[in-house]
C-alpha cells in the first residue's frame, strides 16, 4: 500500500503494532484494525487499547523530507490531521476559532465516574465496538493522544487538541497535569501571551496545590522577564 499526503507533504506509515490498534476515517463510527505497511490518510484517527501500542513514520511532516518516528503508548486516540507543524499565525486564527465555539458551550457535571471502554475482540479486521463519542472515556483517551504530540513537538496542535477537548468534556479540562500542558504547549510555541492566559487559568483550577501554585508562578515570572 503506497502512502498518502498530510496537507502537502507528509506521508504517514504504520511501522509496528501490537495488541488492538485500529483506525477510522473522518466521524465514521467503524474502527478497522489496522497492519504494518498501511498508509494512514489525513482524516484518520488511530486508537490504541489497553496494553497496546503502535509506532508510524511520519515523512516531510516539516515539508521538508524529515522523517520522525512516532510511539503510540496503550490508550490513546490521536488524529493524523494533528502530527504536523502550524505557523504563529495558522495557530493563533485556530485559537481564536476553538475559543468562539467554547464561549457557549455549558456542561452539565463534574462527574468523572469513567463508563467502561469497549474492548476489541476477535481476528477480524473490522470493529465496530467503537467508544460512544460522548463518552468521558473517549475524551480521556483524546487527551491521552495530545499527550504523544507535546511529547513529539507537536506543540500547536497539542494544545488546539487539548481545548477542543475541553471543552467537549469539561472535567478533564479541571485536571491541572492537562491545563500545565496546553501552557507549556503555547509557551513552547512562543505565544508567550496566551501561554499566560492558560497558566492563570491552572491558577484558579478548584483544589490547586501549594506546590502546583508555585511552579505555575514560576513560570509566568519567567514569560514576563
Amino acid at each position: 500500500m503506497s502512502a498518502v499526503t498530510l496537507g502537502s507533504a507528509a506521508e504517514i506509515v504504520v511501522q509496528r503494532t501490537q495488541g488492538d490498534v485500529t483506525v477510522r476515517q473522518g466521524m465514521t463510527e467503524v474502527w478497522n484494525r489496522v497492519a504494518v505497511g498501511d498508509a494512514l490518510r489525513p482524516d484518520d484517527t488511530m486508537k490504541t487499547g489497553s496494553k497496546s501500542s503502535a509506532t508510524i513514520i511520519v515523512t516531510g511532516h516539516r515539508g521538508d523530507g524529515a522523517t520522525k518516528r512516532i510511539t503510540l503508548p496503550p490508550e490513546v486516540i490521536v488524529d493524523m490531521s494533528d502530527v504536523r507543524e502550524l505557523s504563529p499565525e495558522e495557530l493563533m486564527l485556530k485559537l481564536a476559532m476553538e475559543r468562539v465555539r467554547s464561549a457557549p458551550y455549558e456542561w452539565k457535571t463534574n462527574d468523572l465516574n469513567i463508563p467502561n471502554v469497549s474492548v476489541v475482540h476477535g481476528t477480524d479486521k473490522e470493529v465496530d465496538t467503537a467508544p460512544v463519542e460522548n463518552a468521558l472515556a473517549t475524551g480521556i483517551l483524546q487527551i491521552n493522544g495530545t499527550q504523544v504530540l507535546f511529547e513529539n513537538g507537536f506543540y500547536s496542535t497539542c494544545a488546539l487538541k487539548a481545548m477542543e477537548v475541553f471543552r467537549l468534556y469539561p472535567p478533564l479540562g479541571n485536571r491541572f497535569e492537562n491545563r500545565l500542558m496546553v501552557a507549556e504547549s503555547l509557551e513552547r510555541a512562543q505565544l508567550k501571551g496566551e501561554a499566560l492566559t492558560e497558566y492563570g487559568v491552572a491558577l484558579r483550577l478548584p483544589g490547586i496545590t501549594a506546590a502546583q501554585e508555585n511552579l505555575v508562578r514560576s513560570r509566568m515570572a519567567q514569560l514576563r522577564k
